[in-house]
């Protein structure tokens, strides 16, 4: 029989993380949201929890835990403010990750304690003007050349779109660049794709004016541009030719993580929702007396829960080595879909007061559309799942 419980040191964590979301990182969201401020005090405190260590071995300064206990963390963290779940899951999934997947040793050493410590962030730099759902569009190019102190990879091109690319404990972005062509099986020719280490500083490259975002107002996101930007050769990360296909293991996973954050931010409407009609009168009775109101939150109940199976499912599937790039997508696309549902049913509700911007409510309804576009669209993951069933 399937046994979909936590262990007890899980259940530990994300008690311990539902905790500090309660009564560290409740408190400010709104401010942070209305003022579009980055939250640096919350962050330097997950830092200190280990929240950004959570996957990674100690000898990285990591927590020694797995990519679920992350997960874990992100939905409790995404219940009351989605800009501080998604600056964990792309500061560790998009930033931190590829590091220790397919970094050197030298470059484990020299970036991966900061980030697991929390005391910086990284970007990973793949969207493009016009390279979206089609990564494989990349125009970004990086040439070798020879400089004053040996090889340099020259950059030239922008990015859109990416997190925790312009703070100010951001040590780097690495980058998809087209680093040469290639031939197909068919001898048709395709792009050489590879990612590159690009510190923060480096003369050239430059995170543009933040954008204004409908929702995650208290994440930081920017446009990227590199004009002749220099680095070393050796700030290449993986193998040369293989960035596109390892970008695409990384967005697999992340997936998991992203259905985690949208779970919570699902029972985090379900929550406020509940509370609300307990205490909310109309008619002479709390509106949570009458059907339609328990008809509807009973309904959000249920796409969260079914959004955390899928999530747990995935994890698991990743965990024990086997595949679960399908299973990722549907978790992801049920997740989202669950958390704009409820973040909208949520607001009916409350109502007038779910329409006011202070609200937490309101928060979730802005702040929960990009979950079907981010990390791979709603239409990405149903393509995915019907190249899986052979259609």
């Amino acid at each position: 029989m399937v046994d979909f419980q936590l262990s007890d040191e899980y259940k530990e964590l994300s008690d311990t993380v539902r905790e500090f979301a309660d009564e560290v990182v409740a408190p400010v969201a709104g401010k942070h949201d209305e003022e579009h401020s980055f939250p640096y005090e919350v962050i330097a405190q997950m830092g200190e929890l280990g929240l950004f260590g959570l996957p990674f071995p100690e000898e990285y300064g990591g927590m020694g835990g797995d990519f679920f206990a992350l997960a874990l963390a992100l939905e409790q963290l995404g219940r009351v403010d989605q800009s501080v779940a998604i600056t964990l899951e792309a500061g560790v999934s998009l930033g931190a990750m590829p590091i220790y997947k397919w970094g050197t040793e030298e470059q484990k050493q020299t970036w991966l304690p900061d980030l697991a410590a929390g005391k910086k962030l990284a970007g990973f730099g793949l969207t493009e003007p016009e390279a979206g759902s089609d990564a494989g569009g990349t125009k970004t190019t990086a040439r070798l050349e020879d400089g004053p102190d040996g090889k340099q990879w020259v950059i030239n091109g922008s990015k859109e779109f990416i997190t925790n690319s312009g703070t100010d404990i951001t040590s780097f972005v690495t980058v998809t660049a087209v680093t040469g062509t290639g031939q197909r099986d068919d001898g048709s020719p395709r792009k050489e794709i590879s990612t590159i280490i690009v510190p923060s500083g480096t003369p050239g490259f430059r995170a543009e004016k933040a954008y204004n975002k409908v929702g995650w107002n208290a994440s930081d996101t920017h446009p990227l541009s590199f004009k002749d930007v220099r680095v070393p050769e050796e700030n290449l990360l993986g193998e040369r030719g293989r960035g596109y296909a390892n970008f695409l293991t990384t967005l697999d996973e992340g997936r998991i993580a992203i259905a985690a954050l949208g779970t919570g931010a699902a029972q985090g409407c379900v929550d406020l929702s509940v509370k609300y009609a307990k205490e909310r009168s109309a008619f002479g009775h709390h509106i949570g007396t009458y059907q339609a109101i328990q008809f509807k939150i009973a309904r959000m109940q249920a796409r969260a829960h079914t959004a955390r199976l899928a999530y747990y499912d995935a994890a698991a599937r990743m965990l024990a080595g086997k595949p679960f790039k399908t299973h990722a997508a549907i978790a992801k696309m049920v997740a989202g879909e669950a958390a704009m549902d409820n973040a909208r049913d949520a607001t009916q509700v409350f109502g007038g007061y779910g329409f006011i911007n202070e609200s937490a409510v309101a928060r979730h309804y802005r702040d929960s559309k990009i979950l079907e576009i981010g990390e791979g669209t709603t239409e990405v993951q149903l393509m995915l799942i019907a190249r899986e069933l052979g259609l």
